[in-house]
């Protein structure tokens, strides 16, 4: 099952686009602002999610929130929609029927790495924890509809606790739901984590590996055990109504990672140090998922690569078992990859994105 065309309608600076895909990568080029991310960014709609730049539906239309837009593709012989009518609510359509949102994520596996992403190990560690959760989806479709299923529950205790409701009665159904899929939550992130680890050591590569761990600090999110859960947040309770929120969980979850003989933490690891760790997971992420249809999607990655460590990097993609889209702003970022990469060219006039296949 394979990605095989993309067209888009009113999407960003798009005002129309067809392209047709195959096995090779994909180097998109063109100036800054002409609109080879939202080429991407349309892709990352085929996930569930709001998309590589967490974008609200309504900022996504080509004309402004009054407007709509529309993403259709192909994967394998299914036929792939979604769409914002305007002033409506992302929809999604499976071969024209009506599908919810976690259902892209059982049809491909989209990955991405965007310049914003490079802040990854100074960022807060909700920002990990993210980036966390989007690779354990990728590799458990189910961990969307566990991690909504937790929130739920956990908004609910919130309001609770910010109602000031002392009776214990109220609590424990909501601490048992959220006991429940909290461990199913940190199930999947260790397994996440695992695959990880083990796929980086799978392929000759100049990009670092990391050890990787699941941090907890005082909110115990490594604990995978619904009873120990359940009793912690029971005990909690005189804390957690103090200070109105719940202080312990999965939703404290952070991603440690160090690398090298020294065993350099992440955070303090030079800004070029960092973005080559940042590549070598989401490659590792790619090579995981090796019996699953795979797009990967590399925004401005070059840019910052010497020549060596670029012509590394595509040798890399080349072979993956992965559809891979990459911008840069001039086509010869992408001459390492030779003959074995089309060519994009990407322009904007007028405000409206327009592309041309080059040799």
């Amino acid at each position: 099952m394979t990605l095989s065309h993309l067209s888009l309608a009113q999407f960003r600076s798009w005002p129309r686009l067809a392209l047709d895909l195959d096995h090779r990568p994909v180097a998109i080029y063109g100036a800054n602002g002409s609109g080879k991310t939202n080429i991407l960014e349309a892709l990352s709609m085929l996930a569930p999610g709001r998309g590589l730049r967490n974008a609200a539906p309504g900022d996504q239309a080509r004309q402004g929130v009054d407007a709509g837009w529309r993403i259709r593709a192909g994967i394998g012989d299914q036929q792939v929609g979604t769409e914002a009518l305007p002033g409506q609510s992302r929809s999604v359509l499976i071969d024209d029927k009506p599908a919810p949102q976690v259902a892209l994520g059982r049809l491909i596996r989209v990955i991405w790495l965007v310049p914003a992403m490079d802040r990854l190990w100074s960022d807060a560690p909700e920002t990990r924890r993210r980036f966390l959760d989007r690779v354990t989806l990728s590799l458990i479709p189910d961990h969307a509809e566990i991690a909504l299923a937790y929130d739920k529950a956990m908004r609910e205790r919130n309001r609770l606790l910010r109602d000031q409701i002392g009776d214990p009665g109220w609590y424990r159904a909501l601490e048992a739901q959220m006991a429940e899929s909290g461990a199913a939550l940190t199930r999947n992130r260790l397994s996440a984590i695992a695959a990880i680890s083990a796929a980086q050591g799978e392929g000759a590569t100049q990009f670092p590996a990391a050890t990787l761990t699941l941090l907890s600090g005082e909110g115990f999110a490594d604990d995978a055990d619904p009873s120990s859960i359940a009793a912690r947040m029971a005990t909690m309770r005189p804390r957690d109504l103090a200070a109105g929120r719940s202080l312990t969980g999965p939703h404290r979850a952070d991603l440690g990672a160090h690398w090298g003989p020294q065993d350099m933490p992440a955070a303090l690891s030079s800004t070029g140090e960092q973005k080559a760790l940042l590549l070598s997971l989401i490659l590792a992420n790619a090579r995981a998922l090796t019996d699953q249809p795979v797009v990967l999607l590399l925004d401005e990655v070059a840019a910052h690569l010497d020549a060596d460590r670029r012509a590394a990097l595509y040798a890399e993609i080349a072979a993956l078992p992965a559809q891979s889209l990459l911008t840069g702003t001039g086509a010869e970022l992408f001459e390492a990859f030779g003959p074995e990469a089309r060519r994009l060219n990407v322009t904007k006039t007028g405000g409206a994105s327009a592309a041309e296949e080059t040799e």
